[in-house]
């Protein structure tokens, strides 16, 4: 119990969250909440790209990815960033009940430790958008569309990396059981290491691509 007199759920116990106001939701709630919510935009996506026949399944599938990345950056990552003291939230707002549950996987959130603070206020200001970019590039077939999924998916696993590595060098033991351990902290993050890997290998193989094709021509044009 912490000094204040308010007990929460983080580790260390003896954390100081003055006036911290517990979830007024609870756990499957919130999940099913962010689930259902995800589904929604993933699915309007889908169907939405199915009406042209210029787009591949494969870049439908980047759409709906680069789409629920891009609100997940923008709007709920956003929120953490801009909201110093959501765990004090008495509204049942969803964000910060969404906050104060994952922050039983990793309290550095609660206690607004800088370096997540720094990486998840970057992401959103530059990656949010980013991504949807990348979303309107695929959509019109933009020249530029490569190039900008592997600069956003570099720069997804550098947040990545940097969030793991600074836990890992802090001790890594801010989660309030295993549970959460395993289901919030690696099992939420996992998709931000797989899918950004196979996004930016993608991409460096079809620029690469695009690069030996442009010099074969310049070549050929230079020979004649």
């Amino acid at each position: 119990m912490e000094e204040t007199g308010n007990p929460h759920p983080y580790v260390p116990t003896d954390l100081l969250l003055p006036d911290y106001v517990p979830p007024f939701l609870s756990q499957s709630a919130i999940l099913c909440i962010y689930g259902v919510a995800s589904l929604v935009v993933v699915s309007t996506v889908w169907v939405s790209s199915g009406f042209s026949r210029k787009i591949a399944k494969l870049d439908r599938l980047l759409l709906c990815w680069w789409a629920f990345t891009g609100l997940t950056h923008l709007i709920l990552e956003g929120y953490f960033a801009f909201a110093p003291e959501f765990y004090k939230d008495k509204s049942g707002f969803f964000l910060a009940e969404v906050w104060k549950e994952y922050s039983k996987g990793d309290s550095r959130y609660a206690a607004r430790d800088s370096g997540v603070v720094s990486v998840e206020g970057l992401t959103a200001v530059f990656e949010g958008p980013a991504c949807l970019l990348a979303l309107y590039a695929i959509a019109t077939r933009k020249s530029y569309s490569y190039i900008l999924q592997f600069a956003i998916s570099l720069g997804q696993l550098y947040g990545t990396a940097v969030y793991f590595i600074t836990a890992y060098l802090e001790g890594d033991n801010f989660a309030a059981s295993p549970h959460y351990y395993y289901a919030y902290y690696i099992g939420a993050n996992a998709s931000w290491v797989v899918i950004p890997s196979l996004i930016a290998l993608r991409c460096w193989r079809k620029i690469c691509v695009a690069v030996n094709v442009a010099d074969q021509k310049k070549t050929k044009t230079k020979t004649r």
